[in-house]
């Protein structure tokens, strides 16, 4: 497939194409970009006009067209050879078992790694941290629990909220901006996932339900702390409790974790370039039916927090 994974996010702009480019006009000017380059568009901009032509020729080069609303994919727009594409279903369907539990023990990993580093970051003497580091990078049974448990309980108390407990279903106060942090991640991934054309209803570990994708929320997993870093910025710059709250400037603050940049193999990307990266190596991995091609998220130490962090309003 080809390379470019385009977003669209700019406030008012129109899309067209011709002679082959892809062509997008702002207030700010017009870039092109040749068609037969792009892989998928991904269109989150509210306020943006497509040309009929892009349609018809965007078909022509097998580039999908994912129309997003508050950052959810609400529509994919797909060639007619591309959807009926069965090579990649049949690789996923044929996905070794031992592979599918590598992968999902991969990702736990990282997850449970980015975790202690930013616990590390946020509480530098906490006691806990040695035995968080410790089961991180171990292989100790139901680790992912182990130390979600044991950075919750850093987070909160580093906040001053010693009876602070992580609730996925919480309303209110911290729970609630991470509940809207981590849905905006999601969208972020199942962006990408569609763009790559995995089908994010096929899942490592998360359960299979109606209308649910557990793909997206295996995937999202090593991600989680971006999302965490960005709300403990909020919580310090606003320390009362009061301000606490999915506000319009907590939103337009909390998004903009997927523009933070930070380390990935051997490139400083913005946390939503590595998302895409780390989702192309594991489409990698899932065709090759083996381990080796995924690279999930797990910068260096000393490499956390993500480089280049603004204040509230910055981005």
């Amino acid at each position: 497939m080809s390379y470019h994974i385009v977003s669209i996010d700019a406030p008012n702009c129109s899309l067209s194409c011709k002679d082959g480019q892809l062509t997008c006009r702002t207030d700010d000017g017009q870039r092109k970009l040749p068609l037969e380059d792009v892989a998928a568009i991904i269109i989150t901009s509210f306020s943006v006009s497509i040309h009929s032509h892009l349609f018809l020729e965007a078909a022509k080069h097998g580039v999908a067209l994912i129309i997003c609303e508050s950052f959810k994919p609400v529509s994919l727009v797909l060639p007619a050879n591309r959807s009926t594409d069965t090579l990649l279903t049949r690789a996923v369907l044929d996905l070794a078992p031992r592979v599918r539990e590598a992968l999902w023990r991969r990702t736990v990993d990282a997850k449970c790694q980015n975790q202690a580093k930013l616990a590390s970051h946020i509480a530098p003497d906490h006691r806990t941290l040695d035995s968080l580091n410790r089961i991180a990078h171990g292989r100790q049974d139901h680790k992912e629990a182990i130390c979600a448990k044991a950075f919750w309980s850093i987070f909160g108390q580093a906040l001053g909220e010693e009876s602070f407990r992580r609730e996925p279903g919480g309303e209110g106060g911290i729970n609630s901006l991470l509940n809207y942090g981590y849905a905006v991640l999601l969208s972020t991934v199942l962006q990408k996932l569609f763009a790559v054309g995995l089908d994010p209803t096929w899942g490592l570990s998360h359960v299979a339900r109606e209308r649910a994708t557990p793909l997206a929320y295996d995937l999202m997993e090593q991600f989680r702390p971006c999302v965490d870093w960005r709300v403990w910025q909020w919580t310090r710059q606003k320390p009362n409790p009061e301000d606490w709250q999915v506000s319009k400037e907590y939103r337009g603050w909390v998004t903009g974790f997927a523009l933070e940049r930070v380390d990935h193999l051997d490139f400083t990307l913005e946390v939503r370039g590595v998302i895409e990266g780390v989702i192309r190596s594991f489409r990698r991995a899932v065709m090759d039916n083996a381990v080796r091609p995924y690279r999930p998220w797990n910068p260096k130490p000393g490499q956390w927090p993500p480089k280049e962090s603004g204040g509230p309003g910055s981005i």
